[in-house]
């Protein structure tokens, strides 16, 4: 498999606002869909703009398929890049027809090709009857599946995808997500998403970068961000959770107020020394013969689960997942006991 991406220790800065990448890396694999994802301001678009050629970087290089398209002091116009963008707004041209939208990039090809391929693309995202359509016609995920066909029309050896789901409703962004997957898996593309959704990351991407203040903290598939976090900003931005007091003791175990486990395998933590363990909902198990009590002091219903917050006798609060039969009031106790497959820690 060829490197499609090779992001090689960028570094970039806004005048006067000091640097906001210092040795970025990253490289993505031919038809490898990965994900930047992380919090407003750390970075994540402006990766996007530097591989599209929109932005000068000041050391490092940026290669697409072996070819260097950034460095400092030389930047490959965008149009000579064969990256296509899809835009958080969608970008639609509204005095164009839906089909004269798709087609607008294929220049130099013959009417006959033109059309052929704006038809393909149009049955591949599912408006193979939308051609004449104008853009206020249709609905926001329409338009969003028109806008991904127009970007993948001229066939961008890297399709980039800046926050394109964020002006869509919860319930149609998550359903999007996995069809935009599915369409691009089909047409083996390499994409780059970025977004500060973990639930539109998780459903595209391959792997996903956790960015923090212009660097990735983890490059990883989702489900070991979710339970093999190797930072406290990763493992306190994925997903739900709580950092609970613990005590690593001489006897390879983890002391905690719930309990004691076994050692973290990975962690770099010393017998006696005060760590933080990371305890997800899914790790609090509802017990009723248990003779551990905690408090209800929050609920949400999800529907198969209630999302309980509990206050423990010592005063720590944790999260726990349970089936939604079990309906408990707040000010209640209830029984818990710990059930922790990836026991994840960190020096405190």
């Amino acid at each position: 498999m060829t490197t499609a991406l090779e992001i090689k220790h960028i570094d970039f800065d806004y005048p006067g606002h000091g640097p906001v990448m210092r040795g970025f890396s990253l490289s993505l694999q031919d038809g490898e869909i990965g994900c930047l994802l992380g919090p407003s301001g750390c970075g994540k678009t402006t990766v996007l703009r530097c591989i599209a050629g929109l932005e000068a970087i000041r050391g490092g290089e940026i290669l697409l398929h072996s070819q260097v398209v950034s460095r400092p002091g030389f930047v490959a116009p965008p149009e000579k890049r064969r990256v296509g963008v899809v835009f958080q707004d969608f970008a639609l041209f509204p005095h164009l027809t839906v089909a004269a939208n798709v087609g607008f990039g294929l220049r130099g090809v013959s009417t006959r090709d033109r059309d052929a391929r704006v038809a393909e693309l149009l049955a591949a995202v599912g408006m193979a009857d939308a051609g004449e359509k104008f853009p206020h016609e249709l609905s926001g995920g329409q338009m969003q599946r028109i806008a991904l066909a127009r970007a993948l029309a001229p066939r961008p050896q890297l399709l980039l995808l800046d926050e394109p789901f964020s002006n869509l409703d919860v319930e149609l962004r998550e359903r999007l997500s996995i069809e935009v997957r599915s369409i691009l898996k089909s047409m083996g593309t390499t994409a780059l998403l970025v977004t500060h959704d973990q639930h539109e990351a998780f459903a595209m991407a391959d792997n996903v970068g956790v960015m923090h203040d212009g660097a990735i903290e983890q490059w990883d598939s989702a489900y070991n961000l979710y339970h093999r976090p190797v930072t406290r900003f990763v493992a306190d931005f994925v997903g739900e959770g709580v950092l609970l007091q613990a005590t690593a003791d001489a006897s390879d175990r983890i002391d905690t107020v719930l309990g004691s486990l076994r050692h973290c395998p990975d962690c770099e933590i010393r017998p006696g020394q005060p760590i933080s363990l990371l305890l997800r909902p899914d790790d609090v198990v509802h017990d009723d013969a248990s003779v551990l009590k905690a408090q209800v002091v929050k609920k949400t219903f999800r529907g198969a689960e209630f999302l309980y917050t509990l206050r423990l006798a010592d005063g720590n609060v944790v999260l726990s997942l349970v089936p939604s039969h079990h309906n408990h009031a707040i000010g209640e106790q209830i029984g818990i006991k710990l059930d922790v497959d990836h026991v994840v820690a960190f020096p405190r």
